[in-house]
């Protein structure tokens, strides 16, 4: 059977330092270690947008040295912790994480569960699908199922909508959403195959993950366009991250330019706490200043809520200018419960 379009452009992906190396004229010897220890996957498509060594798109998805160094968590958010069958991440009552695969189009460097993807001792199995959505069925508190991985997207059609399917069958549940970065690394995807299976099992909701506004290329709200006009309500969850759009400029142009393509900013996230992406943090202190600048330049439809992801599990909290507390000179966070959580700032 010949592989459809988007299937042959993830087949023709960068996967080795060398390539890079014949591409940018670097030394691959230092990034052959990092590699190994982290998969490494970038588009053509993708590949095509990098302008120079360490530009924001490089950062995003070359392996650096620095991903060696320790300090971080393997686990940051407990995940292990929150899950009751291999596939499941149930932290909050109401609402699931289900792991369908752990393959993604293209790795991302600062990834939070950057210890999973693109490894085979972590692929999600057929019987660990059916055990999760058995799980779901079981409890009756579920409304919410949030396909995550790896990228539910990188799925064959015929995969992923079985999966539907099954969860769409289950009467507790009311809403679906994807988590996808498919728009930005490989928009060729998004077909119109794809589109109208995502229709038949609405409620459903997809979030994507553009970073900077270079990624929003004509591929991509083409790609955003499919699934809009299918009636598929798209939101995006921007990371954080140092050098690539920790500046007011950027961003700015990044939230005006998804509005254009029918994505709404969604969530401006403080990056997760991950081994091996220090060099990526920034303090809490930056996110805050970037959303009180928002404030009267850009529409509010565009100002995402810039939230933590705290430690150990305890949940994402949203955070405002003026609204962090210090104790003894550590920063203090308030969960929803009214816990106060000591968050390791920089």
């Amino acid at each position: 059977m010949a592989l459809e379009l988007w299937q042959q452009r993830l087949k023709e992906s960068v996967t080795t330092v060398d390539e890079l190396a014949q591409r940018f004229g670097i030394d691959p010897e230092p990034l052959r270690e990092v590699a190994a220890r982290y998969p490494l996957k970038i588009t053509p498509g993708y590949f095509d947008l990098i302008g120079a060594v360490g530009d924001p798109l490089w950062s995003q998805c070359v392996p650096d040295v620095r991903e060696l160094q320790a300090g971080g968590y393997a686990d940051p958010l407990a995940e292990a912790h929150y899950s009751p069958v291999p596939a499941i991440i149930h932290r909050y009552p109401d609402r699931v994480i289900l792991l369908v695969s752990n393959n993604c189009a293209g790795y991302c460097r600062f990834c939070t569960r950057k210890r999973k993807v693109g490894s085979s001792d972590h692929a999600v199995s057929f019987r660990e699908q059916r055990e999760g959505i058995d799980y779901v069925a079981a409890d009756e508190r579920i409304r919410d199922v949030i396909l995550s991985g790896g990228d539910p997207l990188i799925l064959p059609d015929s995969v992923l909508e079985d999966l539907l399917v099954r969860i769409r069958a289950i009467s507790h549940v009311e809403i679906i959403r994807i988590g996808s970065r498919v728009p930005v690394t490989l928009p060729e995807r998004i077909t119109p195959a794809l589109c109208q299976i995502l229709k038949k099992y609405t409620p459903l909701y997809l979030n994507t993950h553009f970073n900077h506004p270079r990624e929003l290329t004509p591929a991509s709200a083409a790609a955003c366009a499919l699934l809009a006009d299918q009636g598929i309500v798209l939101g995006n969850q921007t990371v954080l991250l140092h050098g690539v759009n920790d500046d007011v400029a950027t961003m700015i142009e990044l939230l005006r330019g998804l509005l254009k393509i029918r994505v709404r900013p969604y969530y401006l996230h403080q990056m997760d706490l991950v081994e091996g992406t220090a060099h990526f943090r920034t303090p809490l202190q930056t996110g805050l200043d970037i959303i009180r600048a928002l404030r009267g330049p850009v529409s509010g439809m565009a100002c995402p809520h810039f939230v933590v992801d705290l430690p150990g599990g305890k949940g994402k909290v949203p955070l405002l200018p003026d609204g962090l507390r210090y104790r003894d000179g550590k920063t203090v966070i308030t969960t929803s419960p009214g816990e106060l959580v000591e968050y390791p700032d920089l």
